[in-house]
């Protein structure tokens, strides 16, 4: 296919019990004009033989095998050589409704939008690797909004979603604020998700469950906390503030985007409040000597000021 227009990215790094169910997902879409790329992260099981097998049925699948380098890396190599007018990325251990790439498409080619962005349900397989986390959104109208309010009133109303299997994204728009994945650490979708909303001019949603999201144990999201994942937030921080405190210097407005630096300021900080009071949440299981470690890198961002009393009453009261 020279020039499909749904480009679907996957990572993929032993997750050979559910590939074939997830690509499947991808493969059965009532939208067939697709590209799949699937990037084998340097897996070791045998997921690169079901990729291949999977490939060798449906000529639209691409694949790229490459040495482990991680997530962000993976998700770059494929946006590189996508060839869609729109992009999905898509997890390699969870799985898609049949109508969901159409639902999208259609939704961005009326509204002319930048992404959209819709709901998840979950499917836990385990009690021991049950995880607190709610995909769906509420009492948000069906228009169109610009991304930077949007953004702040999902932080507002704690409905701030990070994850890029939740977006469906136009290539040019990526290309135009010249998005990719932060490599090398984890909660890159912290970064990823922060600039595609606070960037985007418009912005759509559709209220359905169209991903399946899988809760598993020893992923990203269910593993134990450590100080790898504090490292990794305060780049994250660091990375967001560095944006915000460059478009607050440079202009009070900037005109190509009609982005007002005071409101990204504004929003930014509630981003950056909401992230450090939920860290410090979590950081109640390190040691000590970690605890003062996340205080001081915090007081070094300028940044100690939006962690909540209760917050460090937590954090080193409770375990």
């Amino acid at each position: 296919m020279n020039y499909p227009k749904i480009s679907v990215i996957i990572p993929v790094y032993n997750t050979e019990k559910y590939i074939r169910e997830s690509v499947d997902s991808i493969t059965m879409q009532t939208f067939r004009e697709l590209e799949i790329i699937i990037i084998n992260d340097g897996s070791t099981d045998k997921s690169l033989d079901i990729i291949r097998s999977l490939a060798s049925n449906d000529n639209r699948i691409i694949l790229i095998s490459q040495k482990n380098m991680g997530q962000s890396a993976a998700r770059n190599a494929g946006l590189k050589i996508a060839k869609g007018e729109f992009i999905y990325f898509m997890d390699s251990d969870d799985f898609l409704e049949p109508d969901a790439l159409s639902l999208c498409y259609d939704k961005c080619l009326t509204d002319n939008s930048d992404f959209v962005f819709f709901d998840a349900s979950t499917l836990t397989e385990t009690a021991s690797a049950s995880f607190n986390m709610n995909y769906t959104h509420d009492n948000i109208a069906d228009k169109v909004y610009k991304g930077i309010e949007i953004l702040e009133y999902l932080i507002d109303t704690k409905q701030y979603k990070v994850p890029p299997y939740l977006s469906f994204v136009r290539k040019s728009y990526l290309e135009r604020i010249n998005l990719n994945f932060y490599d090398g650490i984890i909660h890159e979708d912290e970064i990823y998700s922060y600039l595609l909303y606070i960037n985007a001019q418009k912005v759509g949603y559709i209220n359905k469950k169209l991903f399946k999201r899988r809760i598993r144990e020893n992923s990203t999201m269910t593993k134990k906390y450590s100080i790898k994942n504090i490292k990794c937030y305060l780049c994250v921080i660091h990375e967001i503030l560095s944006f915000a405190r460059n478009k607050n210097t440079s202009c009070t407005r900037d005109e190509s985007q009609n982005l007002n630096s005071d409101q990204i300021i504004r929003v930014t900080n509630k981003l950056i409040c909401s992230m450090l009071n939920a860290i410090s949440y979590n950081a109640r299981s390190l040691k000590l000597k970690e605890k003062f470690y996340f205080i001081k890198e915090c007081k070094k961002l300028g940044v100690l000021k939006y962690i909540l009393p209760r917050s460090y009453a937590i954090m080193f009261l409770k375990k």
